[in-house]
């Protein structure tokens, strides 16, 4: 490991994928010509001799992709990527491109705001004084001097606001003419000569136009990140050709980067016997009776080890709009838990819209806040990427994933880890799949070495033990409960002065003990 790389190591914390990933790319740059119109087959070649997995660049220019699994940390990887590009090579304009609206914000998030506990470029000193200008599609044409040489320019772009095709006869706003430039910011972009472009979520850029409008930006490298390298045809899954690094799924759940998934059913249960309503309420009243333990147990970490207080929620996995209705129906019904879940269930699809839609948003935002009182959400395929959350415990699946793609990217929603590792306590630590209907077919997959589902994760609910209610019940010792009446006679004195004193006596007294 060079120098520069260690560092951005130690000031980035990365984990060991990560560090591998930038070790990779550290090496790559020491050895590749870039710059426009390269040898592509001779660049090629170089990185295939270091790494054979890698047969083919798939665009224009020579682009290399990194899969690593979801959870482990691409967007810091990303700010690793371009703090060791711009350290050790002297890059300075580098565009992201995200998928979709919700990744978009959430990359401004991260790269722009320097108080977020998830900014990328965090602890790299050499940015605290020439902090990174974030170019996005709001700013694009008011952000002053272009060519001012000191400037570090991270453009990020939703993937539509680039590959739209001409409505009404106009171009999109980024290959307009400007004014100020004589061009478009497109050209602008294209022409310059140490363009790196980084893509999330890099399955998403495979299409015909998106390879199109991709190799028009003619960038001297590109650098791809995705949990799942491979694309959906009718024939089935194809596999990137241009991985140079692959960090599993199952890789990551063995190193405790995420939490372990676990998978439910009842014990002797026959799907055949039962209508697809009873099916789904039976699968509903179980994962309820899941989530309802696992937030008790939580509750219970919580307390022992004066820890936040995390509470869980769980997501309904729907056929479609009309079902995800059907499921919200019964959940607010008085049948269904007696009412309990009425106010706690929210509903999200492509067919909302207006105020419904950005209500819904903003609940899904603050889902991880103990003030949102959510804790079931029925999704309808619209929560596969970007969306990104440490409290989700429990996935009840009552659609049939069409890949092994979107099976990977919905059990992905809930592995995130809300104390950021492993605690070492069982149910703070798993996610739960409640699978009745496809059973067997988990079991012969655990049997794989590959497989996401240790055999040792597959529970036969005791439905007798799962329907005993629990609450957490707390003691204080006797030392608290005397400091607390103490507090409540010196909070009720009225005059400041005997108050203050009285309130001195009683600091110091609570720090011997």
């Amino acid at each position: 490991m060079n120098r520069i790389a260690s560092t951005i190591k130690h000031r980035l914390s990365l984990r060991p994928p990560q560090e591998d990933s930038q070790n990779i790319l550290a090496g790559l740059m020491d050895s590749l010509v870039l710059q426009k119109n390269c040898d592509l087959s001779a660049e090629l070649e170089k990185v295939r001799s270091a790494y054979p997995i890698c047969t083919d660049f798939e665009r224009d220019f020579p682009s290399i992709c990194f899969a690593l699994a979801t959870g482990v940390g691409k967007t810091r990887l990303m700010g690793a990527f371009i703090a060791y590009l711009y350290l050790a090579k002297g890059f300075r304009n580098f565009f992201v491109l995200a998928p979709n609206l919700t990744i978009y914000n959430k990359l401004i998030e991260d790269f722009s705001n320097t108080t977020c506990p998830k900014y990328v470029f965090q602890g790299i000193g050499e940015f605290v004084h020439n902090n990174p200008v974030i170019v996005t599609v709001d700013n694009y044409n008011s952000i002053g001097d272009l060519f001012r040489e000191q400037e570090i320019r991270i453009n990020v772009f939703n993937i539509s606001k680039i590959n739209s095709e001409m409505r009404g006869g106009k171009l999109p706003r980024i290959k307009r003419l400007s004014e100020y430039l004589g061009y478009s910011y497109f050209n602008y972009l294209s022409g310059l000569d140490d363009l790196v472009l980084l893509m999330d979520e890099s399955h998403h850029y495979r299409a015909d136009r998106g390879m199109e409008v991709i190799n028009e930006l003619n960038p001297v490298l590109g650098l791809e990140l995705t949990a799942t390298p491979q694309v959906e045809r009718s024939g089935g899954a194809v596999k990137f050709k241009n991985v140079v690094y692959e960090y599993s799924l199952a890789k990551a759940i063995r190193d405790g980067f995420v939490k372990e998934p676990a998978v439910a059913t009842r014990k002797d249960f026959d799907p055949g016997q039962y209508t697809p309503e009873d099916l789904d309420r039976i699968k509903l009243e179980d994962g309820i009776r899941i989530h309802e333990d696992t937030k008790v147990a939580l509750d219970i970490f919580a307390r022992d080890y004066r820890m936040p207080v995390v509470k869980p929620f769980m997501l309904v996995v729907a056929k479609d709009t009309e079902h995800a209705g059907r499921l919200k129906e019964l959940i607010v019904s008085s049948a269904f838990f007696e009412g309990h879940y009425a106010d706690k269930v929210m509903e999200i699809h492509s067919n909302q819209s207006g105020d419904e839609k950005d209500e819904n948003i903003a609940q899904l935002l603050s889902l991880e806040s103990p003030d949102n009182r959510i804790e079931i959400v029925i999704h309808v395929n619209m929560l596969k990427e970007g969306w990104d959350v440490t409290n989700l415990y429990t996935i009840i699946p009552l659609r049939t994933a069409a890949s092994t793609t979107l099976r990977e990217q919905t059990i992905g929603r809930g592995l995130r880890l809300p104390y950021g590792k492993r605690t070492g306590h069982d149910k703070v630590d798993k996610l739960t799949i409640v699978a009745h209907d496809r059973f067997q077919e988990i079991i012969d997959a655990a049997n794989m070495p590959d497989s996401i589902i240790r055999k040792e994760n597959i529970i036969t609910i005791d439905e007798e033990e799962l329907s005993h209610t629990r609450e957490v019940i707390t003691s204080v010792p006797w030392v608290e409960k005397q400091i607390a009446e103490q507090q409540k006679i010196i909070d009720s004195i009225a005059g400041p002065e005997e108050k203050q004193r009285a309130q001195i006596s009683l600091d110091v007294h609570k720090a011997i003990l």
